[in-house]
């Protein structure tokens, strides 16, 4: 079933490893939220996605800078111009300063039932590092707040491989997000992404990043130590308790159709793909004019589609070898069967009942495996 994001790209300070598209100037703040009502509509009324929707997730910038008003409207629009299961997951993701008790439980009453709590340490030394504008004390409270709210579907975002990490100091916080009761926890290694202040500051030798034999161990101590406490490993980065899975997240991962509204926002549906102006006057400007805010788009080949589904099903549920050949006419097994016994073989892989994936060992090199069967 096909997902909906909506981008909020409002930041009040942007992050030093950040590459998503998100501003720090509020200038044209409200009409860009005119403008998502706008696209909201303009996109049901072309009717590219007939299925109901089955998760709703807020995503940036910083959502949580919307108060429960504005998050409200936005979400009654979505409820009049598309179906939306009873059930659906729907997420906030929310920066610790930004939310209070009051703003979570408008949130529930929107309709909201899933947080995803931008925490990524509990060091006030890797806060300021990252550019962070919370506390360890605000990320703390950030946590109480939502289950005081009554929230029960409660993601934390952490990040590992941060320069002078020690495995001392990252279990530190994994024992602080088991203690605070999250039912989800993204892990995410630090990466120097291409054009951002990191970048730079890495390059001017400013910093240091720590070296991939680190980066190795602290992931095998995170999903050794996860596993041990009943979190499901169910993607590279993703650990949830048994029924805590993010749908939203899922269904990418399975190479479903997705809906994105706002800047920067992507979509695919059946075989293309396109994405939104990463510019807020550019956005605002299309829709005043009453055209959709497309900067441009492509059709997924075969082969795209193939390689994009070997990445994704790989880093999560695995690759059903008869799903395979029926969506690509191949046989993903014999194809590469030297390769895929090797695998077997040295334990990077495993196989049952006709479905290949990877084991702890094989997650350390996923990327290496992924590119190799694609």
């Amino acid at each position: 079933m096909p997902g909906l994001y909506i981008h909020i790209p409002f930041c009040e300070k942007k992050c030093v490893y950040c590459d998503f598209y998100s501003i720090e100037s509020f200038r044209q703040y409200d009409d860009v939220l005119d403008g998502i009502h706008d696209e909201i509509v303009m996109r049901a009324e072309k009717r590219q996605y007939d299925e109901s929707f089955d998760s709703v997730f807020f995503g940036g910038g910083t959502p949580s800078l919307l108060d429960d008003v504005q998050l409200g409207g936005i979400l009654d629009a979505v409820f009049r111009n598309y179906r939306v299961d009873e059930d659906a997951e729907i997420s906030v993701e929310c920066n610790p300063g930004t939310i209070t008790l009051e703003k979570l439980r408008g949130y529930s009453n929107a309709g909201v039932n899933r947080l995803s709590i931008g925490v990524q340490s509990f060091h006030e030394d890797d806060l300021r590092m990252l550019t962070r504008i919370h506390s360890a004390h605000d990320a703390v409270e950030a946590i109480r707040l939502a289950h005081a709210a009554g929230y029960d579907n409660v993601n934390v975002d952490l990040m590992f491989s941060l320069p002078g990490q020690t495995t001392e100091r990252w279990q530190y916080n994994l024992d602080r997000v088991r203690e605070l009761g999250s039912t989800h926890i993204s892990c995410y290694s630090l990466t120097v992404e291409q054009g951002t202040p990191l970048e730079r500051m890495v390059q001017r030798g400013m910093i240091s990043m720590p070296p991939g034999e680190s980066d190795a161990v602290l992931f095998e101590l995170t999903m050794a130590t996860l596993s041990s406490w009943g979190y499901k490993h169910y993607e590279v980065s993703n650990y949830a308790l048994p029924g805590y899975e993010c749908k939203h997240n899922l269904g990418y991962w399975r190479h479903e159709d997705y809906l994105g509204i706002g800047p920067s926002a992507y979509s695919a549906c059946a075989e293309r793909r396109w994405w939104n102006y990463a510019d807020v006057r550019r956005y605002v400007d299309a829709i005043t004019e009453g055209s959709l805010p497309e900067d441009d788009g492509e059709l997924l080949t075969l082969e795209m589609r193939r390689s994009e589904y070997i990445y994704l099903r790989l880093r999560s549920e695995g690759i059903d070898v008869c799903d395979f050949e029926q969506r690509f006419g191949t046989d993903l097994r014999k194809d590469n069967s030297a390769f895929i016994d090797r695998c077997l073989s040295e334990g990077y892989m495993l196989m049952n009942n006709g479905v290949i994936s990877l084991s702890r060992k094989g997650m350390l090199v996923c990327d290496e495996i992924c590119a190799e069967l694609s």
